[in-house]
């Protein structure tokens, strides 16, 4: 389990925001993306999104479905699909606890972020997480508005 490590030389291009609202993550990996040149080209003037996308099993592999990453213009007729499902670069037991996880006990793995590390390779931290329910999103909406309002109430008093 490779957690990612402090922040201080990433690049996030993309962020999944509503991921923590909707999901209550377990876990997180940090895994290799498999792009190719144009991709990477067009993430670096950071316009992906994965709002929508999800990471699920294919075969042996990890899949990265949905993820938008828009064409790179100076690219003519060499880009890429904008949608395409792009291997996810784990290792063998990490693959096989997230898959187990999914087939098994019912958590999904979600995307939090989109980034460049430190050495300048795509990377993308995954979450396991179980969804919420209703009550359990309103929760955590009541949790973050009081913690608002304290932060507020102690810097005015």
């Amino acid at each position: 389990m490779s957690k990612s490590k402090d922040a201080k030389a990433f690049r996030v291009v993309a962020e999944n925001r509503k991921a923590r609202f909707n999901y209550e993550i377990v876990d997180t990996w940090e895994a290799g993306i498999a792009l190719v040149g144009t991709e990477v080209k067009s993430l670096r003037s950071g316009k992906a999104t994965i709002g929508e996308s999800y990471a699920g099993p294919s075969g042996e592999e990890l899949v990265l479905y949905n993820a938008y990453i828009p064409e790179y213009l100076q690219a003519n007729r060499f880009n890429h699909e904008t949608r395409r499902p792009r291997k996810l670069l784990l290792h063998r037991r990490e693959i096989d606890k997230l898959i187990g996880a999914t087939q098994r006990e019912g958590f999904s793995v979600v995307p939090l972020r989109l980034y460049f590390n430190e050495r300048g390779r795509a990377k993308v931290e995954l979450g396991l997480g179980r969804g919420k329910k209703l009550h359990d999103k309103r929760e955590t909406e009541k949790k973050r508005d009081w913690d608002r309002e304290k932060a507020r109430l102690l810097k005015g008093g």
